[in-house]
């Protein structure tokens, strides 16, 4: 007997639905959520931008709140401990400021990030979750946006996308289309955010059903319901406007209006590229098309601005000689358009990413090898280092 496609892969979908939820609590615990390590006195020192015999003579003053005191005597740091003693610091100093990189009473504009690439595998999650991660600690009030359907930065924050966003929660509900049977229209994207374990960082997940957006859009346009597409996610992110310093956007390996959405929406865009011969190929391809459709936008409907557009080497392998050709290459081709620093290919980031952690998240304790994560992790400063004088020359501070 013969059945409709349509009908066998529903319910392929509901069963497989179904064995994940199980499969899910037998495996992990009903309600066990992310958390934190501490940091180190040096690590809290790099993100509050002191040096560490400063950190310890406030200490001994006691001039900021102390900490738990771990074996030898060595402070550790949790999260929200290094931010209070930035307000401390910052209420005393003779230069606030220097504590406080996010907005200010001039700056009237959220700076968003748009991470994209035409390929997966470029990198581009690890390096937006690692940005991300690293902005909020050093004192940046910070939105990820995963804007794409397979969901990757989502998980990075402790959730099963398949299972938790399955009947909704995720970017789909504050950009999707009003229905025309039930009048149903978007969610206001602050009932759709989640507040995270890692303090300075929300998170607006992603999910399968985000892809429905690239289905819906051309019936959208085609009865000229508004706002439009490409001013979605901005519409959405103005209405937080003053939650943020930065929004962090992870889009989809694809060029459709997701992607273009999120672009319209950036004031700067990062572009992951591998030094290696295929990607730049689809890079290329992505360079062309996203040429063309920024420029219809543009002349139709006046968007398409953007403050910066940076490339930034991506699971950059420096002990392949061809890679280290290519970003020469690819340096010499654009010039300052490529980030000095770059992402670097690195085992300590895969080893973490099996337990969906950053580098950022993990015990130097579980790491088989220190110099590897210590050299992933300069690699990650660096990166934001960069993304970091990009904002500040955004507001007009350098």
């Amino acid at each position: 007997m013969t059945q409709a496609l349509h009908e066998h892969l529903l319910g392929f979908a509901k069963d497989l639905t179904t064995a994940l939820k199980a499969l899910s609590e037998n495996s992990f615990a009903p309600h066990e959520v992310k958390t934190l390590r501490k940091f180190s006195a040096g690590e809290a020192s790099y993100y509050l931008g002191v040096a560490d015999g400063y950190l310890r003579k406030a200490h001994h003053e006691g001039r900021i709140p102390e900490v738990e005191m771990g074996p030898g005597g060595r402070r550790k740091y949790s999260a929200d401990e290094i931010h209070e003693i930035r307000r401390v610091l910052a209420s005393t100093a003779k230069n606030p400021d220097q504590f406080r990189p996010g907005r200010r009473g001039s700056d009237d504009l959220t700076q968003v990030i748009a991470f994209v690439n035409f390929k997966g595998g470029s990198g581009k999650t690890s390096t937006a979750i690692h940005a991300a991660q690293d902005l909020a600690m050093r004192g940046y009030r910070v939105l990820a946006v995963d804007c794409d359907p397979q969901a990757s930065l989502t998980t990075f924050f402790g959730y099963q996308p398949e299972l938790d966003f399955f009947d909704g929660g995720s970017l789909y509900d504050v950009i999707r289309y009003r229905d025309r049977e039930t009048g149903e229209g978007p969610k206001q994207i602050t009932d759709v955010i989640k507040h995270s374990y890692f303090p300075n960082l929300d998170l607006l997940p992603g999910g399968i059903q985000v892809a429905e957006f690239e289905h819906e859009t051309p019936a959208a346009l085609s009865k000229g319901e508004l706002p439009v597409f490409f001013d979605k996610i901005r519409s959405a992110l103005h209405t937080v406007k003053d939650d943020y310093d930065v929004v962090i956007l992870d889009c989809p390996p694809q060029l459709g209006y997701v992607t273009l959405s999120a672009i319209c929406a950036a004031q700067n865009i990062v572009m992951t590229i591998i030094p290696e011969r295929v990607d730049l190929a689809s890079a290329a391809q992505f360079l062309n098309m996203a040429s063309s459709l920024t420029e219809v936008l543009h002349e139709s409907a006046g968007v398409g601005l953007f403050d910066n557009f940076r490339f930034l080497l991506s699971r950059f392998d420096t002990n392949v000689a061809t890679q280290v050709d290519f970003a020469s290459f690819i340096r010499d081709l654009f010039g300052e358009a490529v980030m000095k620093s770059a992402f670097l290919k690195s085992a300590a980031i895969s080893e973490a990413g099996v337990s969906q952690q950053s580098v950022l998240e993990v015990e130097l304790s579980e790491m088989r090898n220190r110099k590897t994560y210590e050299r992933a992790i300069q690699s990650i400063h660096e990166v934001t280092e960069e993304l970091h004088a990009m904002l500040q020359q955004s507001w007009g501070r350098i």
